[in-house]
């Protein structure tokens, strides 16, 4: 009997002791994995919430299938700001333009200057040469065709390829075409779409008596000697091509400046090569470009940009509003990551750091093909804000000094 009220006693003490290390792992474990959280900020954070595709579309009963089609489109870009990742960021850069196109100089300024009172954001728009070889120059255009930006940076590809399509057709092929073969018919591939030799050779038809002109201009002595720019350049392209579906045209026409620093990197390149050799002397000065764009942002009370792709011409704006201590809203639109230090990766914050975006700008970057994006941004701000308001806008600062 001892022994066995022994082992009794015993055995209730292990027990006890396994219970409270049980108790204390619990308590462990809901330290560690079932942390409390915090409250959160509503003001600060949206729930989670998509769009049901079903959601009453048809409860009125006569709604007919095209019309619902557009209802959902609607509620589904409205809602993006819930969705959660790309489709949020989108979402910020369309109230980013918004914001941009509705800014007005504060009250206290505007009754200091009465100038100012019509002061408007001064929109930079950079696009790189492969998305206007696509269906987004026709966004492009209507962008410029309604003066809803103010100034543009390109690539040469953005210029010349706007000119092409005014001239011949480019074609929506495959990625995976051989460039062996297409070579050896004589067609140049862009991602998946296709441009003909032809559409060059005719393009430098159309371009070279454009180039004797530009010489001929130079030579002339007095007040009639033109200096010839990359922006002034386009402008006489813009004047030439007498074709209303081509940005360089309206550019050309609402007098907004097209900067391409890089003019000779492309087919135009190659024609001005080849004019010199024939024709030497033509002089193109990208020092008043450069001081130009850099004024413009200087003497712009508010700035934004929007800017499709990167490289060069993500540098050029950024760097231009630089000059003024950083761009006020800024809307980056493109697939490179920050990973390998490039400029075309870098992030909106990185360019804080430079003093290229202001400490408490408005800015976003949507990782996304511009191409699925643009239109859409266009469509939920720049559109909007064009129709509601029936009238151009206008940037009261010039181009002049």
């Amino acid at each position: 009997m001892e022994n066995g009220a022994v082992d009794s006693g015993g055995g209730g003490g292990s027990e006890n002791g396994a219970e409270l290390e049980q108790r204390r792992q619990l308590q462990d474990f809901e330290d560690h994995v079932l942390k409390r959280s915090v409250a959160v900020d509503s003001g600060t954070y949206l729930s989670v919430q998509g769009v049901s595709i079903d959601d009453g579309i048809f409860a009125a009963g006569s709604v007919s299938p095209d019309r619902a089609r557009e209802e959902l489109l609607r509620r589904i870009l409205d809602g993006y700001e819930r969705v959660g990742f790309q489709a949020t960021h989108f979402a910020r850069a369309c109230k980013i333009v918004t914001e941009m196109l509705n800014w007005r100089p504060p009250a206290a300024e505007s009754t200091a200057d009465p100038a100012a009172q019509d002061a408007r954001c001064t929109i930079f728009l950079g696009f790189t040469s492969n998305l206007v070889s696509s269906g987004l120059r026709e966004s492009i255009r209507f962008l410029v065709q309604h003066k809803l930006v103010d100034v543009i940076v390109s690539t040469a590809g953005g210029v010349e390829e706007d000119l092409i399509k005014c001239l011949a057709p480019t074609y929506v092929a495959d990625f995976n075409l051989s460039g062996v073969h297409l070579r050896k018919q004589g067609m140049n591939r862009i991602g998946n779409l296709l441009v003909p030799n032809d559409n060059y050779c005719k393009f430098e038809e159309w371009f070279m008596p454009i180039l004797d002109e530009l010489l001929a201009e130079q030579r002339l002595d007095g007040e009639d000697k033109h200096v010839w720019t990359p922006s002034s350049i386009i402008k006489r392209l813009g004047e030439r091509i007498n074709n209303e579906s081509s940005i360089v045209y309206w550019a050309a026409r609402n007098n907004i400046p097209i900067f391409c620093p890089a003019l000779t990197d492309g087919s135009m390149g190659d024609m001005i090569f080849f004019h010199s050799i024939k024709s030497p002397g033509l002089v193109i000065d990208i020092v008043q470009d450069i001081h130009a764009i850099n004024k413009r942002a200087m003497k712009s009370s508010c700035t934004g940009c929007v800017i499709l792709g990167a490289g060069l011409v993500k540098h050029h704006i950024c760097n231009a509003n630089l000059m003024r201590n950083g761009t006020d809203y800024a809307v980056y639109i493109n697939t490179s990551n920050e990973f390998d230090g490039s400029d075309a990766g870098a992030s909106p914050d990185e360019a804080v750091s430079w003093g290229k975006l202001r400490a408490d700008a408005n800015m976003v970057k949507v990782h996304a093909d511009a191409s699925l994006i643009f239109p859409l941004l266009v469509a939920q701000s720049f559109f909007r804000y064009w129709s509601e308001s029936e009238r151009p806008r206008s940037s009261t600062t010039s181009m002049k000094n």
